[in-house]
């Protein structure tokens, strides 16, 4: 025998069923969406703190009679802060033109920058960073910080104390003349407190400087608007620590020292400059 609903109890069942159906509707969407868009209204605030986070790109910069390894220690210490580091192959060939290499490097860094200069170093981020408003601090490592028209070599002229001129050795090259620093004397002169079997293979491998950009006169100071740092190295017999402390004062640098340091101070001390670029950075984030 066959069971026939009443109609009026149909008519009712299928109005029950009927009202489910836009729940079941609206719940199918919403499963259907990514969870990446329905976390939409927070999702702009882990960028933006990224961003307020990114650290500064460090450039290094070395000077005569050495290369970028000279900066190992120090590359480690801020790498492993976070900072990203450029170590820069300076031509070590005349000022203008070594200022303009490292400005064209400068061109392709996007965001802040922090400039580090080491000896001759110096006088090159000196000339360069003017033009660069992304380069927020210079820093100073026993290095030189010309005013306009000074050389390198007329500053170390000035103060006595560098044992520098009477241990170069001169050898001429097509164009010009480059200096180096008597293997005998290396240790004494630039790297008295870093070990001996070391300080051999640096003589032994010291990048030359022509003398023509030692005697080159700098260009208006980048220090006159960026804020700077410097390190003098107490026992430098490379740059006369006297020299360093004036120039320093110059700039209006925030200084220190370290007592005892040789000219080869990044080598010997890579803590100490490691701590003050990181300063340096830290105060203009």
């Amino acid at each position: 025998m066959t069971y026939t609903e009443p109609a009026p109890a149909r008519r009712a069942l299928l109005r029950r069923k009927s009202a489910m159906i836009p729940a079941l509707v609206v719940a199918a969407a919403l499963l259907a969406v990514p969870a990446s868009s329905q976390a939409a209204p927070n999702s702009a605030a882990p960028a933006a703190g990224a961003a307020h986070a990114a650290k500064p790109t460090i450039v290094l910069v070395h000077g005569a009679f050495a290369d970028s390894s000279s900066w190992d220690g120090v590359v480690a210490r801020l790498e492993r802060e976070g900072y990203p580091v450029l170590g820069l192959a300076n031509p070590l060939r005349d000022l203008a033109g070594d200022a303009a290499y490292l400005s064209s490097v400068l061109d392709t860094i996007p965001g802040p920058v922090v400039l580090v200069g080491h000896s001759y170093g110096g006088a090159v981020i000196t000339d360069a960073a003017a033009g660069h408003p992304n380069v927020k601090a210079l820093v100073y490592i026993a290095a030189f910080a010309p005013d306009q028209g000074e050389s390198s070599l007329g500053i170390t002229g000035e103060y006595p104390g560098s044992q520098l001129p009477s241990s170069l050795v001169v050898r001429p090259f097509p164009g010009g003349q480059d200096a180096y620093i008597d293997p005998a004397a290396f240790k004494k002169v630039f790297a008295a407190d870093v070990p001996t079997r070391e300080t051999r293979l640096m003589a032994a491998e010291q990048r030359p400087v022509a003398l023509a950009a030692l005697a080159a006169p700098s260009s208006v100071p980048a220090w006159r608007t960026i804020p700077s740092w410097y390190l003098v190295a107490g026992a430098d017999r490379a740059i006369p620590p006297a020299a360093e402390r004036a120039m320093a004062r110059r700039a209006h640098s925030r200084t220190v020292t370290v007592p005892g340091a040789s000219h080869a101070v990044s080598v010997s001390h890579p803590e100490a400059v490691a701590d003050l670029v990181a300063a340096a950075a830290r105060a203009t984030a």
